[in-house]
């Protein structure tokens, strides 16, 4: 069998970054539950199909505690959703999370794996992209079926969902959003986001979010404007939402915020500087 580096034509400094949990949930909804192998060959042919020599895995460990203490009702809800499995379901769960990690070592062998207590993916991976260019990385490819990343997408970095098997670029931005990339987060801090709690302004969905993008270009001149004239329930709900806005920042604006979400807990950026750096200049 071909090796990963015997694949590659040349070594870059190009990386894939994949969303760990994200992309393990691949086989769980599949009902396979030893897929440690698979997933190793998977982020392998990804990184050959996206010509990055270094492969970066950004593991959740637990829920964020930056943004449970700005909002202690963040994931609340995702504990409904699991609190009526069947014994069967709980013992396939834990099977599940028993190959997640043997997997997570399998590929620390070979790759960078970056996780941290208390620490997301989504922030560890807005970190590497933040700091692309001083740890001398060309592009990056983001591996991760979960929206948020597009979050982080520019002229250097993409993403592709395993998934849809879409990939989302600055060159076919509007095949997704009807807005400039630069007004994602102002569309999210709009909107909320169902999935992990945390509440958007009331009456505003994805076309009055967009809207109001289109007449006042971020979510942050809708905050100066405050209070906006006119008699619509959800133009009262804008100007009683001056705090919901900037919280909603802190909660999603993932790289302006990622430093603080991980140094929160405790952790050193200095520390986790150093093992990218390193990893980067091993050949």
């Amino acid at each position: 069998m071909v090796s990963f580096k015997e694949q590659m034509m040349e070594p870059n400094k190009n990386v894939l970054i994949v969303d760990g949990m994200n992309l393990a949930f691949r086989w769980k909804h599949q009902g396979k539950l030893d897929f440690e192998f698979d997933y190793l060959r998977t982020v392998e042919s990804l990184a050959h199909s996206y010509e990055c020599s270094k492969i970066i895995i950004a593991a959740d460990w637990g829920n964020s505690k930056w943004r449970k203490e700005i909002c202690p009702d963040y994931k609340e809800n995702r504990k409904e959703r699991y609190k009526d499995q069947t014994e069967k379901e709980k013992e396939e769960m834990e099977m599940f999370f028993q190959e997640y990690e043997r997997t997570l070592k399998t590929l620390g062998e070979k790759f960078l794996v970056l996780r941290y207590f208390q620490v997301e993916a989504d922030d560890i991976a807005a970190y590497v992209v933040r700091h692309r260019e001083k740890h001398g990385i060309e592009d990056i490819w983001l591996i991760s079926s979960d929206r948020d990343w597009d979050l982080l997408v520019n002229e250097n970095v993409s993403r592709f969902s395993t998934v849809t098997r879409k990939e989302t670029t600055v060159f076919n931005w509007e095949e997704f959003f009807d807005f400039p990339r630069e007004e994602y987060i102002s569309y999210k801090v709009l909107t909320g986001d169902k999935g992990d709690n945390i509440a958007g302004i009331p009456g505003i969905g994805p076309k009055r979010a967009t809207d109001l993008l289109h007449e006042y270009e971020s979510a942050f001149n809708i905050y100066d404007a405050i209070p906006i004239e006119g008699k619509y329930k959800y133009i009262q709900a804008i100007n009683e939402s001056e705090d919901l806005i900037l919280q909603n920042y802190r909660m999603m604006d993932l790289l302006s915020y990622c430093e603080e979400a991980i140094s929160y807990p405790g952790h050193s950026l200095e520390e986790l500087d150093d093992r990218i750096e390193e990893y980067m200049y091993v050949s």
